[in-house]
């Protein structure tokens, strides 16, 4: 065969770059340009979680069946002076708040019932267009579901072995066995504080530990971004830079708080975590065997809209000023929650310079009398992060 007829090699194929998890796999060291870009990528998650890219939140809007809910108004929401938590709630708000109500009374009294397959997505979206809360649904793959039901049977069997005291089991947002976990910062604390479980330590250690508890907690918060340009997002990189040693209960989640809420069938009052930031989302994410059509609801009290939430569904909500509560799951069905949250006092820190309102009062006077002047505002200045549906659909 002449070389003219001589068949042409085949072509090369350029060798896929490793990733990081393969790396750490395998043991071999990057080359210095796949190095660098695993360490940029490392730091941004450890400093702001991990955040979906633009085409994929592209992909997410384009999916998304948004819905009105034009009984509510978010610039009527009740924030505190300042917004960096919410109003206490009233005694009218707390008339009431412990009955638990069936799906048939909710409807009874005019709320609105949405039906949700918790998959799609579905921003739900103010009288003026703004998006005030996320139905953000969940991944569609068996890897997930069968993550969502060992997280599950973990979570309840930690529960179930577990003596908690009274304290814990009545408590105002239900009866149930409830922790919080992670970094907390308000009245009485001078700088950002873990949260200190005592005896349950340990417990608190395993849960956070769970790869399945830990997968659920960084889906929610790459969820965030759709409908909110991401407030909880501002906080991050500040707080681990001026306070060092601090850790968030995830490392891929941006939130800086969890609570799990053990079973066998929570259903929390009606409340508000007004400890919260006023305008940043809370994530929720229910989980167990129960049916969801008949059992389980998301109740939206000031937007009078009672929401179906399928196990392994995440929502996303500003919990210290929409009033939220569930509808109880049928005698014999479970159901357990998870949710994710960052308290407005660490926003308060970071805007200080990582200081107490005493402390930068003392030591910058001028820059805590800017600081006053700006608290009227700064309510309009955290609506403007939540999006309308224009926006988002036409980025």
């Amino acid at each position: 065969m002449t070389s003219r007829h001589r068949p042409l090699p085949a072509p090369c194929k350029r060798r896929a770059s490793p990733t990081f998890e393969e790396v750490c796999a395998t043991g071999k060291p990057l080359e210095s340009s796949h190095r660098r870009r695993a360490a940029k990528r490392a730091k941004t998650i450890h400093e702001e979680g991990h955040r979906p890219r633009a085409s994929v939140i592209d992909q997410q809007v384009r999916q998304a069946d948004p819905l009105a809910v034009p009984s509510l108004n978010a610039e009527a929401l009740p924030a505190a002076q300042g917004a960096y938590v919410a109003k206490i709630e009233t005694k009218i708000e707390k008339c009431g708040s412990k009955t638990r109500r069936s799906l048939a009374e909710l409807i009874g009294l005019g709320f609105q019932l949405i039906p949700w397959d918790g998959i799609s997505a579905r921003p739900l979206a103010d009288g003026t267009g703004r998006i005030f809360a996320s139905l953000a649904g969940q991944p569609q793959d068996d890897g997930w579901r069968a993550a969502v039901a060992r997280a599950y049977q973990f979570i309840k069997a930690q529960g179930d072995a577990t003596d908690f005291p009274m304290s814990m089991r009545h408590h105002r947002r239900g009866l149930f066995a409830a922790m919080n976990v992670g970094l907390m910062y308000g009245k009485g604390l001078r700088s950002p504080t873990w949260l200190d479980n005592k005896k349950l330590t340990p417990l608190a250690e395993r849960l956070l530990a769970h790869p399945d508890v830990a997968r659920m907690a960084h889906f929610a918060s790459f969820s965030g971004p759709l409908g909110c340009t991401g407030t909880t997002l501002i906080i991050t990189p500040h707080l681990l830079t001026s306070s060092p040693g601090v850790r968030r209960p995830f490392p891929k989640s941006v939130f800086a708080s969890a609570t799990f809420n053990f079973g066998p069938s929570v259903c929390t009052f009606k409340h508000r975590d007004v400890c919260n930031l006023p305008f940043g989302w809370c994530a929720i994410q229910a989980l167990g065997s129960f049916d969801a059509t008949t059992g389980g609801h998301l109740v939206l009290w000031d937007a009078k809209a009672v929401v179906e939430f399928p196990a392994g569904a995440v929502i996303l909500l500003p919990s210290a000023t929409v009033a939220h509560s569930n509808v109880p799951v049928a005698d014999g069905e479970e159901r357990i929650s998870f949710t994710q949250f960052t308290a407005g006092g660490l926003f308060r820190w970071v805007d200080y310079g990582g200081r107490t309102e005493a402390q930068l009062a003392a030591e910058d006077p001028d820059e805590y009398s800017r600081t006053l002047a700006q608290r009227d505002k700064r309510w309009e200045e955290g609506l403007s992060y939540f999006s309308t549906w224009d926006e988002l659909s036409n980025s």
